[in-house]
């Protein structure tokens, strides 16, 4: 049996893009015609696609990395590299991606075919045909490939459903789910027997179902991170409808109104705005409860194990459900963009040491050949196009100082 996983970290990475070609054209007598050297194809993305057939986060747990296809070379004759292949990493619905580092939300993938780019792949490098110009007639550089983006992510699974039964360990809620719905949870006589959440649909006639989730008991001090409270509460996020399980027999001293208090406390302190969803309250194990019990929770009491009100709870929740879907609106996924920042901006990192940071330069310096004196040239030509010079001797560089872009590195001279 398949464990449930709900949180998992994931390294995604884009495709490299193909490098550019240098070529040149050879026809008849013409020992070196014009520059013919065709692109890098560009490098596949990742993106990560919702699934309702896909339960849990299982496939990251001993296996995070996922990557893009690269991106082919460029060739001769001017033939372009063909594109990498893009990567569709499928998670269940409900998924909730965060940057691993900074916490950041990047996407909440809610509803089944929702999708986001968590990757990009390398721009392909440009041959050296799109480097002739009247300056330049037969130029002997091409561009590398760009590598792909790259970045770890935190996933957590929040997971979608309309009923949430919310209880103490052992109230009843394993059997509740095993007698309404196709759900085995685990169901023995002792506390936490139940450590992952379980879901079942529950079928009422041919036109009502609605989809039950069997959250593991909470425990008093849940909201503050005691037990496996943070882990599980989250699961009832969701929830369009809670259901309390308070157990009747009292167990442990702790009286059915002193459950509910707790658990009720527990929820609105995890998220306040739970205790404004639609509820029912239920009383567990009326077939072992003492009269006194029964007394006091005559209007919605039950027993999963003799079925005695069974019939009737799950009516008042498929009502309860109903009425929440009709006045929710439909669930959209959210996509974050941060843009990365192409302008130039120079940062000091040492004394006589400086780093420029800005996509545009980076690229510049990362795709072409700084081992090529008529590469180094162009890369000169862009950066002054960029304002790079201007920015450096406004930072305050000075002759003979170390500038960075990207792995690249040389001394600063200032423009005459």
């Amino acid at each position: 049996m398949s464990a449930f996983v709900d949180e998992s970290q994931l390294n995604v990475r884009g495709g490299d893009g193909g490098a550019g070609c240098v070529s040149f054209r050879r026809e008849g007598p013409v020992a070196m015609g014009g520059p013919n050297g065709g692109d890098g194809g560009k490098g596949g993305d990742v993106w990560l696609v919702a699934d309702r057939n896909v339960a849990s986060l299982l496939a990251f747990r001993d296996h995070p990395h996922r990557r893009a296809g690269n991106g082919v070379h460029g060739k001769g004759k001017d033939l372009h590299g063909r594109r990498g292949e893009d990567m569709e990493i499928h998670v269940p619905e409900g998924t909730v991606a965060r940057d691993m580092y900074s916490g950041d939300i990047l996407a909440d993938l809610v509803n089944h075919g929702d999708r986001w780019l968590a990757a990009t792949g390398g721009r392909g490098g440009r041959g050296n045909a799109k480097f002739l110009n009247n300056k330049r007639r037969a130029p002997s550089f091409a561009e590398q490939g760009e590598e792909g983006a790259d970045r770890w992510l935190a996933l957590e699974l929040k997971l979608m459903a309309d009923v949430a039964l919310v209880g103490f360990p052992n109230a009843g809620k394993s059997t509740f789910i095993s007698t309404v719905s196709a759900a085995k949870p685990k169901i023995a006589n002792y506390p936490f027997t139940t450590l992952e959440p379980h879901l079942g649909v529950v079928r009422v006639d041919d036109a009502t179902e609605f989809v039950m989730a069997d959250i593991p008991g909470l425990i008093e001090g849940a909201s503050e991170g005691r037990g496996l409270g943070h882990q599980f509460l989250r699961h009832v996020e969701r929830a369009r409808v809670l259901c309390y399980l308070v157990d009747l027999i009292a167990m442990d001293g702790v009286t059915p109104a002193q459950q509910l208090s707790i658990l009720q406390h527990e929820v609105g302190n995890y998220r306040p705005e739970l205790l404004e969803r639609p509820f029912l309250i239920v009383g567990t194990k009326t077939d072992s409860a003492t009269p006194e019990a029964m007394e006091a929770w005559t209007h919605a009491s039950m027993s999963s194990v003799t079925r005695h009100n069974v019939s009737r709870i799950v009516g008042e929740l498929a009502s309860l459900v109903a009425r929440a879907r009709r006045e929710e609106p439909v669930g959209e996924s959210t996509v974050i963009m941060r843009p990365e920042p192409s302008h130039a901006w120079v940062e000091q990192v040492g004394e006589n040491e400086f780093r420029v940071h800005g996509r545009d330069a980076e690229r510049v310096v990362a795709l072409n050949d700084v081992t090529s004196p008529e590469a180094l040239n162009y890369i000169d030509d862009r950066l002054a196009k960029l304002g790079v010079p201007r920015l450096l001797s406004r930072a305050g560089v000075r002759e003979g100082d170390v500038v960075w872009i990207s792995e690249f590195s040389f001394e600063f001279v200032p423009e005459m």
